[in-house]
């Protein structure tokens, strides 16, 4: 055991088992989130290649790093779910698990015979959490989602500057329905240990992305009296790049404090009088002109230069990092943030913790990413079945 595990006597959700069906991020995610705080958690899938996530980009021994960033701590096993026999493998295991999770299509479980009401009849314990693109009814219930599609339908791509479209180049919306998903099951765990009852959950891509987005997104959607002016945006007032003689930089001066600090780092304290800057009213009415005054000079001085000064007059600031800075910025290796270690299969990693630390220690992180059905004997012979209904079940073509 190690010293920040002997500092945690219990993780939030050690003894929860959890049988994940997914494909891809969200799903997948949320219960990897639930593997790092402690739960069982075992990923059941196809016979064939498994996950899809297992294939796409950088991979080493037949994992994606990719898949590994979402998958680790799990145990995999493989299930024909189109057979009978998989399906019935599935339901006796109920008894013993505590939380189901899957993102297939609205009524692709319940055509398997592994509906939230089928499989919460054997265990009336059980949370069973769905996740979709759409949700459950409307036009859009049956329709595929992927990120992309999620970020324009809840204006994602509408909100990241002050004309036209454009995308956050990240998955997004999938990691956002990931940590509602996560959320979810932990309040229906928290609902079942005061009542005793389990709970369906039904988490859609497109709520998890607007509840996300609307509150700074959506400041002009919200007030609906014809009384009520639009004004700009957060993301068109503080979310912007700043080139500098050798780079570029952003900074937050959200108050009139911090912005005539930005103004005594460049040079510029006369312009504190221009009554076109000299109050937030104003100066939204004039950024534009704002920053054109400002763009030249901050263009002559060096990124280093010109954060220490505005560090110096308490204007939040950075410089934008690579994606190397980023991993080998001092802040995170003080926050223990980064974990090295060598996988079985992949060999050496970097994988990034669990943000939350309980005790004051941060989590350790959970096992390796499994290899495709790596543990399907195991977890069948820890559910109770014996060596003949384990070597009939693969003889059968329902597991491997």
């Amino acid at each position: 055991m190690s010293k920040i595990e002997e500092k945690i006597p219990m993780k939030p959700f050690e003894n929860i088992t959890v049988l994940e069906f997914s494909t891809m991020i969200t799903a997948s995610f949320a219960a990897m989130m639930m593997a790092d705080q402690g739960a069982r958690v075992i990923k059941v899938e196809p016979m064939d290649m498994g996950d899809p996530m297992r294939y796409i980009g950088a991979a080493k021994g037949g994992i994606s790093a990719l898949f590994a960033n979402c998958n680790r701590g799990k145990q995999s096993i493989k299930v024909d779910l189109k057979q009978a026999a998989g399906q019935q493998l599935i339901r006796d295991m109920m008894p013993q698990v505590d939380v189901v999770i899957h993102n297939f299509r609205p009524g692709v479980m319940d055509s398997l015979g592994l509906g939230s009401a089928s499989l919460r009849e054997i265990n009336p314990r059980l949370v069973y959490l769905a996740v979709s693109g759409f949700g459950t009814t409307g036009p859009l219930a049956k329709a595929p989602a992927y990120d992309p599609i999620i970020q324009a339908h809840v204006g994602m791509t509408a909100s990241q500057g002050m004309a036209g479209h454009t995308f956050i180049r990240n998955l997004m919306c999938d990691k956002i329905t990931a940590y509602t998903a996560m959320q979810a099951v932990t309040g229906a765990l928290l609902v079942r240990a005061n009542t005793g009852e389990g709970q369906h959950v039904d988490v859609a891509m497109i709520d998890a992305g607007l509840f996300f987005i609307y509150p700074d997104s959506f400041m002009n959607d919200t007030l609906m009296d014809s009384d009520i002016a639009p004004q700009p945006l957060l993301s068109d007032l503080i979310y912007e790049l700043t080139e500098t003689q050798d780079g570029a930089i952003t900074m937050s001066a959200a108050t009139d404090r911090q912005r005539a600090g930005v103004l005594k780092a460049l040079g510029k304290e006369s312009m504190m009088a221009d009554p076109r800057f000299n109050s937030m009213e104003s100066l939204l009415q004039n950024i534009d002109a704002y920053r054109e005054s400002l763009a030249d000079a901050f263009k002559q001085l060096p990124t280093d230069v010109i954060l220490a000064r505005l560090i110096e007059n308490e204007v939040p600031a950075a410089r934008c990092l690579s994606r190397a800075e980023v991993l080998s910025q001092p802040q995170l290796k003080s926050n223990e943030t980064i974990v090295e270690r060598d996988h079985p299969l992949m060999g050496s990693m970097r994988l990034v913790r669990s943000p939350a630390k309980f005790n004051g220690e941060p989590l350790p992180v959970a096992g390796h990413a499994p290899a495709h059905g790596q543990d399907t004997d195991q977890v069948l012979a820890d559910f109770g079945l014996s060596i003949d209904a384990r070597q009939a079940l693969k003889a059968a073509g329902a597991v491997a």
